[in-house]
């Protein structure tokens, strides 16, 4: 089961979350429909490539990624999505795009857009395209430790 190191460190931190099983949904639109979670509460995670270092950028459903504004906060030259190809190794335990917005189980930094940081309760992938986690976001923000700035834009 793809959530299970994601439910383990939670438990070991003592940290509540309630688990969702819904029927398989590819996009991060998708899966808030049909959880019916609104978009604003559904976080997508997204590999990104700064300079040649692979991290998560961690946005709202109803948001687009802005790779100049995350290139800035990252400080570096170039920032670009990272392909399937290379993602694909980063995440042995996950479904590809199903990736949780944990970069530090996986030894990757993780930067949050700040609409993110605003919601109370945060829901996202586990792992799987038929499971999400939700929990309460200063929960998320304080085990994650993410690198807060406005990295989207609206769709």
């Amino acid at each position: 089961m793809p959530a299970q190191k994601l439910k383990k460190m939670l438990d070991d931190r003592g940290i509540k979350y309630i688990s969702i099983n819904h029927s398989p949904a590819y996009t991060a639109r998708e899966t808030a429909a049909s959880t019916f979670v609104p978009r604003r509460e559904f976080a997508k995670t997204i590999v990104i490539d700064l300079d040649g270092e692979k991290v998560l950028a961690v946005i709202s459903a109803s948001r687009h990624v802005d790779l100049d504004a995350l290139r800035k906060l990252a400080g570096v030259t170039a920032a670009r999505l990272a392909t399937e190809d290379e993602i694909k190794d980063l995440f042995p335990d996950c479904e590809l795009g199903a990736m949780p917005p944990f970069g530090s189980l996986y030894d990757l930094r993780t930067y949050v857009d700040e609409m993110v940081t605003e919601v109370d309760d945060l829901c996202f992938n586990a792992g799987s395209h038929e499971q999400i986690l939700r929990m309460d976001c200063s929960d998320y923000l304080q085990i994650e430790q993410p690198v807060a700035g406005a990295i989207a834009v609206k769709e």
